[in-house]
């Protein structure tokens, strides 16, 4: 791993966390702003397209960028101290399942088509995606058999980092250190941890490539209205899990 100052490393995380939160309200507003607006047709599609793409490459950005910081110390996105308690309980490697994304179209569409089933039977349509066709079911199905495939392999991986743990050589320099009473075998130890970091790296890496490329691929699933809809709702489910979390964190005293 690279080296780093780790006082300067934790601060360039905070400040990554951070500046991404703030451009998820902002993301917000803008999604529900072009949503609400009158009109429709081609030149409406297109601009919501256009929003769709923008807000993913926000996020292939954000990813980038946290991917290079955690080159220097990988082990704080797997714990990480900017969010709150129950945020962490819901990670998975250092962020979400891509699967959740696929459970939230499910959850949206079948609360949009009970909302919105009076109109419905009187033939007002909405676009939205409590009017996903069959079509587009099929491919949503078909989307996340392979993404669980895919994350049943990752958290396989994870596993197995973390049962090597207690393999050779760290579990036998540990044993010899504490029968000894001394810390022999540290630079040993280091290049092990490294070598652990490193992996946990990769690992991280790829489920970032499996988060995004699952996004883009339920967005060139959706139309540019259900996309922006599907946006917005995960959008809200991501801010208003923040603030849940930081009230129960006030109520069990953890800030």
């Amino acid at each position: 791993m690279e080296s780093g100052d780790s006082s300067g490393d934790s601060n360039r995380q905070h400040c990554c966390f951070r500046e991404w939160q703030t451009q998820q309200e902002e993301y917000l507003s803008e999604l529900l702003r072009e949503l609400q607006l009158s009109g429709d047709g081609h030149d409406k599609d297109t601009l919501l397209r256009n929003l769709a793409e923008k807000n993913i490459k926000h996020f292939q950005e954000y990813i980038d960028k946290r991917n290079r910081l955690a080159r220097a110390d990988i082990s704080p996105f797997f714990a990480p101290d900017w969010c709150t308690s129950l945020e962490s309980s819901l990670l998975w490697i250092a962020g979400c399942r891509p699967s959740s994304f696929i459970r939230l179209i499910y959850a949206i569409c079948g609360s949009q088509i009970e909302s919105q089933l009076t109109q419905f039977l009187q033939g007002v349509r909405t676009g939205n995606l409590g009017e996903l066709n069959a079509a587009q079911l099929n491919l949503v199905n078909r989307l996340q058999g392979k993404v669980i495939r895919e994350e049943e392999k990752l958290t396989s991986q994870m596993a197995s980092l973390q049962e090597e743990i207690a393999d050779h050589p760290i579990s036998v320099i540990a044993n010899g250190a504490v029968r000894n009473g001394g810390d022999g075998g540290n630079t040993e130890v280091e290049e092990a941890l490294d070598e652990h970091s490193r992996s946990m790296l990769r690992v991280m890496e790829e489920a970032d490539q499996l988060r995004m490329s699952t996004l883009k691929e339920l967005i060139g699933i959706l139309t540019p209205v259900q996309a922006v809809d599907f946006l917005t709702a995960s959008r809200k489910l991501h801010l208003s899990i923040h603030e849940w979390g930081l009230k129960r964190d006030h109520l069990h005293g953890r800030n």
